[in-house]
This record gives C-alpha cells, structure tokens and sequence, in this order.
C-alpha cells in the first residue's frame, strides 16, 4: 500500500479492495458477503481519526459502507456498487443476466428497503441488545455509548416501529423468514438455486450484522440450525459454479418473498414514493392493518427506480415484456 499526504490530507493508492464500515452495519456486511463471493481480495476496516473526512468528502457521504477501490475510487451505495462490481468479476456475477436478474433485484429491494426496518426495531427496542450494540460501537466506551442509544429510538420512530403491533408483526414477519431460508437451504446451497445472489448477500448481512449478534434475535435464530451453519461457515464456501433456479418461478423462497413484498413492501414504497414527489416530510402508511406514520426518505423510491432502469438498460424488447407481465401478475408492477 502506498501512503501519502497531498496538501495536509490523508491520502492513499490502495493495491486491493477496502471496505469501509462496521461488524454491525447490515448493508456493510452485505457488501463484505459479496466481495467473497466475487473472490476478490480485499479488507474490511473502519473510518477511524484522519481518514473519516476524506472518506465521507470523496464518497460524497457519512454512511457506510464505502469501497475503496484499487485504482483510488471511493464509492458508496451497495446495489450500484454490487452492479458495477459484476463487471469485473463476470463469473461469479450478484445479478445474472436476462429477467432472472431483475427477479434478483426486485428480491432484493425487500430485504434492502423493508427488511431493514426490523433489524432497527430488534436493535434498538430491546435493552439488551441495545447496550449490547450501542458498547459495541463506541468501543466500550460509556459516555460514547450513551449518545448511540439516544439515536436508536428516534431510528425506530422514524421507520414505523414503535407501535406493540408494528413490532410484533415485524417480528412475526422475520420469523416467517427464517422459516423459509430453512427449508429453502435444505433444497439448496443458496436461497435461489446454487449459487449465490445479491439476495443470500442481504439476508446474510442482516444475520451476521445484527440477528445473529445481538443478543435478543439471536435466540430467535438459534432455533434455525441450517440458517446458523449457512451463515457463519457454509454461504463463503463457493467455488464459483451452479445453477439457479430459473425465471419466473425461481424458488420457494423468492415465492415467499414476492408474495409478503404485496402487503407492507409495496403500500410503504407507494406512499413513501408520493409523499417524495410533493416534498412531504412524513407519511401514513396501512401496514398489518394500522396506519403508521413514517419519516419520509428519498433512496426508497430511488432503489426501486434502479429495477427500471435494470429492464430497460439490460433486457430486450421481448424480456422487458416477460417481465413487465410478470410483475404485473406478482402484484409489484406499480412498484418498479
């Protein structure tokens, strides 16, 4: 690794992959999950001291993760990036080419986009896993600790969690989850088919960040013995061949996924969409049949906006018209 300072600046030329981020991140272990499935080499790390501001001012923001490329990029996103990255490694691509590929992503969304929100409620609305991750993160550290717990309630509100209903049906929605990942990893290597997707690197990323770490969801996951080895051993042991399951059926997972995405992915991203497009701060939503008040957030829409631009910029006039039809009959085609 060659290090620098250019006009008092930290600086550096990377001569692999870094990835910038946390243990604890959903979407930084999503991206570490592909970087083994790509076979590329690389290190996880963490923004520490002088390198933060550099960080955050060429990756354009404080979030991670952030990929450090081997030509001096700083990049951040997962899904552009798992997009672009798929052009490097052409073998071992995330997203596979034709409509299967847009069934991937739109499987994905779920886990990105809905998902999220109940890895945020079991984090922060249970007090023991809360010290857990807020110590965790501040590197044991009491007095930094306290100020991430003062985040984690306001994370809930704003994502519609902090109703006893809300959480309950978040829970029992991920349990159904887990019930399907078992089965489905009892009929193959991956969640759609044997070899791995952008899909196993999301769930993957949510069990290793948060639903196998902090101590609350792990004794839900405990009760899921193929999902444990999956995840801590078996997912990473890939040699860059199999099949997945083809389009439109895929698998009983991607089913499951499709068909849960219609009652609370979709009425969220629709409503989230509108009140986007009028500049709305907040917005109701009926989800598990309750209205609950959500803050308004513009990558939502954006990320769904990518599976468009997915059918358009990659499919054929007969693909697209595949798909388009196929997302009409899974009930998602106002969606993407």
């Amino acid at each position: 690794m060659v290090v620098g300072h250019a006009g008092g600046r930290w600086s550096f030329m990377p001569r692999k992959y870094i990835v910038y981020g946390g243990e604890l991140s959903y979407f930084t272990r999503k991206l570490e999950a592909a970087m083994v499935f790509y076979g590329a080499e690389f290190e996880l790390r963490s923004k520490t001291g002088e390198s933060r501001e550099e960080i955050e001012s060429r990756s354009g923001t404080h979030q991670v993760p952030v990929l450090h490329t081997p030509e001096n990029w700083m990049i951040a996103d997962t899904t552009p990036l798992m997009t672009m990255l798929d052009g490097r490694f052409p073998d071992r691509k995330m997203y596979p080419d034709g409509p299967l590929g847009v069934l991937v992503h739109v499987v994905e969304e779920y886990f990105d986009e809905w998902i999220a929100r109940t890895m945020v409620h079991y984090r922060w609305h249970y007090e023991e896993s809360a010290r857990f991750a807020s110590l965790k993160m501040s590197g044991g550290n009491e007095l930094a600790a306290a100020q991430v717990l003062n985040w984690g309630p306001r994370a809930c509100r704003a994502t519609g969690t902090e109703s006893t209903r809300q959480q309950e049906a978040a829970e029992a929605e991920y349990q159904r989850i887990l019930e399907a990942a078992e089965a489905q990893l009892d009929q193959s290597a991956y969640l759609l088919g044997d070899r791995p997707t952008a899909v196993d690197c999301i769930v993957l990323g949510g069990l290793r960040a948060h639903t196998n770490m902090d101590p609350t969801p792990k004794k839900v996951t405990s009760g899921f013995p193929k999902v444990i080895a999956w995840s801590e051993k078996e997912a990473d042991v890939w040699e860059g061949v199999g099949e997945l399951a083809p389009f439109p059926d895929s698998t009983d997972f991607a089913q499951f996924v499709l068909g849960e995405m219609i009652t609370t992915y979709r009425p969220y991203l629709l409503a989230n969409r509108e009140a986007s497009s009028v500049g709305a701060k907040a917005f109701n939503a009926n989800i598990y049949g309750e209205t609950v008040s959500y803050l308004t957030r513009p990558y939502p829409p954006f990320s769904a906006a990518l599976v468009g631009e997915r059918i358009r910029n990659t499919l054929d006039i007969e693909e697209a018209t595949v798909v388009d039809n196929w997302l009409q009959q899974a009930g998602l085609s106002d969606c993407f």
